[in-house]
């Protein structure tokens, strides 16, 4: 029998424009799911019949209270190298392999990192208000900030932020950086100073955030950060939602204690319609698109079709609990 693949999240269809799926649609049944699914009751329904799950980044969790009710579930394919929101274990447990998408170069960060400029600019010299009120047949109602000379306070200096640090060099901004194991040679080498978490917030002009979720980050950025900012600064966030203590966010937003932000990721997503960051007007919103350009769709999803054509070969690849399962027969 043909197996079932599920393509899961794919809100516009993106899947089968950037990525050649014939070889897998010659095999088996592909379906494009191009709408969230609630976990775990709607998602265990709708994804019963299915062999091989095909995620699109982080957007559905795979916890054990879903795996343990699709009973013909043999594989899962992350696209994007981090494989957080899927319980290894329970799939382990089950038999049921689990692989991830080496993403590697400028297709990977770059797109990220222009989409962090691309929040900076539009925060600081107010372009997506100034846009809505145009369109309203307005002219002129905010003074912009220039970026040369001012502070750009980067926490995490990974692959991203280190990108983030050179354009921000470019734009003639002071570099400084923290992180709970950065070391003052780190950040000299691109051309930044190393300084505490309390100057970081209480000196910096513009705030972007670029470490990785774990226990150890979650709500690094609480109420105490945010309230040492100051008032003219801007906070950007494309890394995790749940490393902002978002509650706190909301308040010195509404306040005016801080001048504004840039957000790409949120606590939940998608981003609940009554939330007050849809309302703010000193908050620049995009929907989690930072890694979303047709070439990098496209680099994870060609890697995801190469990873179930090995698997259906049987000879699986990049399966991070190999060694731990023995595949369903």
């Amino acid at each position: 029998m043909r197996m079932n693949i599920a393509i899961l999240d794919d809100y516009i269809g993106v899947s089968q424009q950037v990525a050649d799926w014939e070889s897998l649609k010659s095999r088996a049944n592909v379906v494009v799911f191009d709408r969230p699914l609630a976990v775990p009751d709607e998602a265990a329904r709708a994804l019963a019949d299915f062999d091989v799950i095909c995620t699109l980044r982080e957007r559905m969790p795979i916890p054990a209270s879903l795996i343990e009710r699709l009973p013909k579930l043999r594989y899962i394919v992350v696209t994007g190298k981090r494989y957080d929101t899927v319980d290894v274990a329970a799939a382990t447990a089950r038999g049921i392999l689990v692989s991830n998408t080496p993403v590697t170069g400028t297709t990977g960060a770059g797109g990220v990192a222009e989409l962090v400029w691309g929040l900076i600019l539009s925060s600081t010299r107010h372009i997506a208000s100034e846009d809505r009120m145009m369109r309203q047949g307005g002219w002129q109602h905010q003074a912009g900030t220039t970026l040369g000379g001012k502070t750009l306070g980067i926490l995490g200096l990974g692959g991203l932020g280190r990108q983030v640090a050179g354009i921000g060099k470019a734009f003639g901004m002071k570099i400084q950086a923290w992180s709970q194991n950065m070391t003052d040679e780190h950040a000299a080498a691109v051309g930044g100073e190393r300084v505490s978490k309390e100057e970081l917030f209480a000196s910096s002009d513009i705030i972007t955030v670029h470490l990785a979720l774990s226990e150890r980050t979650r709500h690094i950025v609480g109420a105490p950060e945010l309230q040492a900012m100051k008032k003219t600064a801007f906070l950007i966030n494309t890394a995790r939602g749940a490393i902002v203590d978002e509650q706190a966010l909301v308040e010195v937003l509404q306040s005016g204690s801080i001048a504004g932000a840039g957000l790409d990721v949120y606590e939940k997503e998608p981003l609940p319609k009554d939330h007050p960051f849809r309302s703010l007007p000193n908050v620049v919103i995009t929907p989690h698109v930072g890694y979303f350009t047709r070439e990098m769709l496209g680099t994870y999803y060609g890697d995801a079709v190469r990873l179930i054509d090995a698997f259906l070969d049987g000879r699986p690849d990049r399966v991070v609990n190999m060694g731990r399962v023995e595949p369903v027969s």
